[in-house]
């Protein structure tokens, strides 16, 4: 059984001046526990929208997601918070950190929802992406890419399954965003944590193995 199966999944939104707009139409996905793959897709193509069902954050109209055996259709949003805790990783494009928090309580933060907080393992994430002598730190005391590892740290706290990565390296400059990939992919490979990444960079779709043009797997988009 694939880790990740969706089928038949659709999204519509209202439109700000009437009617409604359908962003989202897959007819079949999977992956398979510990792949690594990258969906290329222009911004408005609905990829966002895509990883935020897949983790639950939305309810879709219609359709399967099939997560670790756990249909989420059949759990209520109480169900697909814990379900996201305990088995999903997020990395968003615009990282999400606790301003007020430094970089080793955003790190606790995330385990809070999850299996419970470990703050030796929250302190050898650190380490591992780098940060070891920034755990004190707020964002604000840290760069963009510092602030991202932080982000990649609290996505792997709860030891996921499955990492989702937003664009994740939209914010950085080609050197760092180089390299966080390869943390990102290298850290994943580590853990045995599948990775589904979105992106429009063709440098970084081109860093991966396998990949799929999710303009053309969303119906919504492709018969517009």
């Amino acid at each position: 059984m694939p880790l990740l199966e969706i089928t038949n999944l659709t999204k519509t939104y209202a439109r700000p001046g009437g009617g409604m707009h359908r962003v989202l139409e897959v007819k079949a996905f999977t992956l398979e526990a510990g792949a690594q793959l990258a969906l290329r897709g222009e911004s408005g193509t609905g990829k966002t929208t895509f990883l935020n069902l897949i983790a639950g954050i939305l309810a879709p109209d219609s359709g399967g997601i099939v997560l670790d055996g756990q249909d989420l259709a059949r759990l209520g949003e109480a169900g697909r918070d814990r379900l996201r805790a305990e088995t999903i990783g997020y990395i968003f494009q615009t990282f999400n950190l606790l301003q007020g928090h430094n970089a080793l309580e955003n790190v606790e933060f995330g385990m809070a929802f999850g299996r419970g907080v470990d703050r030796a393992h929250a302190e050898s994430l650190l380490q591992r992406v780098g940060l070891g002598d920034k755990l004190g730190h707020f964002p604000r005391q840290l760069s963009t890419g510092q602030q991202q590892r932080v982000a990649v740290a609290r996505a792997l706290a709860n030891r996921p399954q499955l990492v989702l990565a937003d664009e994740p390296t939209g914010n950085l400059d080609r050197r760092h965003g180089r390299e966080s990939l390869e943390l990102i992919r290298e850290v994943c490979r580590e853990s045995g944590a599948a990775l589904l990444l979105v992106s429009h960079d063709e440098r970084v779709l081109a860093a991966f193995e396998h990949m799929q043009d999710f303009s053309a797997m969303n119906r919504a988009i492709a018969t517009q």
